[in-house]
């Protein structure tokens, strides 16, 4: 198998910036508010990055998610080929994201035939059995019925093509994230629909939940529309404390802030969707709690007036902040798109020691490449010393 070259991470920073928008160049939540936060640039870096797939002036690679298994070394990263196009490309790591090989060979032949953005997963079933599963998005029967899938029972040791979960699961794009209720099934939230032509009235986030391990799934269900915005692409997690459920969404008029909204009940109710802070304004919300207790949050910046929009970022703060409308701690500029965007679709792990290693697709060299997939790492004990704030010595 192909094997990636070993890249090793150095501490460098570019640039620590402070930057503000008044509040009346915003709108919604975010109006009549100052927003304060600074950036550290660690995009040019280049010893923190390590190429996956490298485009050419004819391949684009895009739209990767991530897991990480138990072991605490090992990832598995799913792309697709072009824009939103056809599934196929997977690749390991067994060194935390260091070297990787690519498995695209050991999957199923239908498994090119997926579209849109696969994203990978590992659930396990009631019984305490580990399984990793792809799914992708067919939007029309000319590509197949929604939501197919291809699942390893061995650890991703080898690979089988099952069912598609059917036309009532129709989406733009498939689960964008999952997470494990208190009774041991899965949340999974995507979202879906009409995106064509005068046709584009409406996106809508819906949710469904599995019992069995990703087998079957509850009938989906709408939980967040929003009169005047398009939520989409949402990222669910739990408060640190486990009693409440986090989704920031993507808010696809791109008029204003992102948006967010919570539930008590494991999922069965929603608050009312609002805009999320200034800073967390982007597409694609994909993060990680490190061991202080922190989340870093990384997307493609779509904030108003950045100076990093387009870009690969990552949010640092705490749930509070996120709970309470505040600021954060800073904002860090991760990689430098050539393609003013497009990019951010995250894969985000965290390790032990506390390094995180996001991945992306972007178009990372200014020449014909097209798009690559990504990543990179760094540890928010480099980036609080380098912010000179002291945030790492914060009591939350």
């Amino acid at each position: 198998m192909k094997r990636i070259s070993k890249i090793f991470m150095s501490v460098c920073v570019l640039a620590v910036l402070q930057f503000s928008v008044m509040g009346n160049q915003l709108t919604g939540n975010a109006a009549g508010v100052e927003s304060k936060i600074p950036i550290v640039d660690l995009s040019q870096d280049k010893a923190r990055h390590v190429v996956i797939a490298e485009g050419t002036s004819e391949l684009y690679q895009g739209h990767p998610t991530t897991v990480a298994m138990p072991d605490g070394k090992t990832i598995f990263c799913v792309w697709c080929v072009n824009h939103g196009g056809a599934a196929g490309p997977m690749a390991r790591s067994r060194d935390g994201g260091i070297s990787w090989e690519r498995l695209d060979e050991r999957m199923p032949a239908g498994y090119r035939t997926h579209q849109n953005c696969p994203s990978i997963y590992r659930l396990v079933d009631p019984q305490g059995k580990a399984r990793l599963w792809v799914w992708s998005a067919a939007k029309d029967t000319r590509q197949g019925l929604p939501m197919p899938s291809i699942m390893s029972e061995d650890d991703g040791e080898s690979w089988r093509e099952m069912p598609p979960l059917g036309e009532s699961f129709y989406c733009v794009m498939t689960f964008s994230s999952m997470v494990r209720l208190k009774d041991g099934s899965y949340l999974g939230l995507y979202h879906r629909g009409e995106t064509k032509g005068e046709g584009k009235k409406y996106l809508e986030v819906v949710q469904s939940v599995s019992r069995d391990g990703g087998f079957t799934w509850s009938a989906p269900h709408a939980v967040a529309r929003v009169d005047g915005k398009k939520p989409c692409e949402p990222f669910i997690f739990r408060s640190p404390d486990g009693e409440e459920l986090c989704c920031l969404m993507r808010e696809n008029t791109h008029k204003g802030c992102s948006l967010q909204m919570f539930s008590r009940n494991e999922g069965r109710t929603w608050s009312k969707p609002v805009d999320t802070v200034w800073g967390l304004t982007g597409d694609r919300h994909m993060g990680v709690y490190v061991p202080d207790g922190r989340l870093v949050v990384a997307f493609r910046d779509q904030a108003p007036f950045s100076p990093t929009r387009g870009h690969f970022v990552a949010w640092v703060g705490s749930y509070d902040d996120i709970r309470q409308g505040a600021s954060g701690d800073y904002r860090v500029k991760l990689l430098h798109s050539f393609a003013g965007g497009d990019c951010g679709y995250p894969g985000m792990e965290v390790f032990s020691d506390g390094t995180i290693l996001a991945t992306t697709y972007i178009k990372y060299w200014n020449d014909e490449r097209r798009h690559s997939v990504i990543c990179t790492r760094f540890r928010l004990s480099e980036t609080d010393y380098l912010i000179g704030t002291g945030l790492q010595e914060k009591t939350r």
